[in-house]
């Protein structure tokens, strides 16, 4: 079975079509989970996000929503191995289904969204809706992640460094205040390839931030370690 072992708790991942990888790993370690006491994950994926964030928090309602049927079940199954099974639920449904129904606005939402923009839709494979921006582009994100967001809470994003800019105008347009970045690079002398977003509705001083995810010879830097070490298990 393929599992991705981490401290507390594992990751079932066998039919999931997009597997544990690093963005979530410095998205679900890097987001401020001060005061949140309900969150939601949209596109859970394995629920990777939502059980980082359990560990972190003392959120006591961790909802999570995803659209796959396959990753949907996985997400349930990891859910209930972990020690937090009773905080954590997930819906099968898509973003825009989830919102019509919910009243109760969350403290803190994340997702690790579709990235791409697609050149041709010709299947829609698990992988491609995971990766490919057709049935949740950007706009219809920070749409209904503006109507379940608490007016103190934030939400937390990561994105391709190249969408950065627009991501970031779309969001200010809405009435989104960036609050916090980190934006990442593979090694030290190449270009970003990644942008972690956290944004609210509050006036606050920006943190800005980078990290540099590997050294020269290609083991992980102190940095990821350092930002990582509660979850993965090779530190």
């Amino acid at each position: 079975m393929n599992t991705f072992q981490l401290k507390q708790f594992n990751i079932i991942q066998e039919k999931t079509p997009m597997k544990v990888g690093t963005d979530a790993m410095i998205l679900g370690s890097w987001t401020d989970v001060q005061n949140a006491e309900s969150i939601l994950d949209i596109g859970t994926g394995t629920g990777i996000l939502a059980l980082m964030l359990a560990q972190r928090s003392e959120a006591f309602t961790i909802d999570a929503i995803e659209i796959d049927p396959n990753a949907y079940e996985e997400a349930v199954e990891n859910f209930e191995n972990s020690p937090w099974g009773d905080r954590l639920f997930c819906y099968h449904a898509s973003l825009q289904e989830f919102a019509e129904e919910m009243d109760e606005p969350y403290d803190l939402i994340i997702c690790n969204p579709p990235y791409f923009q697609p050149n041709k839709i010709t299947s829609f494979t698990g992988r491609k809706t995971a990766r490919e921006t057709h049935l949740l582009n950007h706009l219809t994100l920070l749409k209904n992640t503006k109507k379940l967001l608490s007016s103190n809470g934030t939400c937390a994003f990561s994105l391709p460094f190249e969408s950065e800019k627009f991501f970031v105008e779309l969001a200010t347009q809405m009435g989104f205040i960036l609050q916090r970045i980190l934006r990442m690079k593979d090694t030290e002398n190449v270009e970003f390839v990644r942008s972690f977003l956290q944004f609210g509705f509050e006036e606050k001083t920006r943190q800005e931030d980078i990290l540099v995810l590997k050294n020269d010879d290609k083991t992980y830097s102190e940095a990821y370690q350092k930002l990582t070490k509660e979850f993965h298990t090779i530190f």
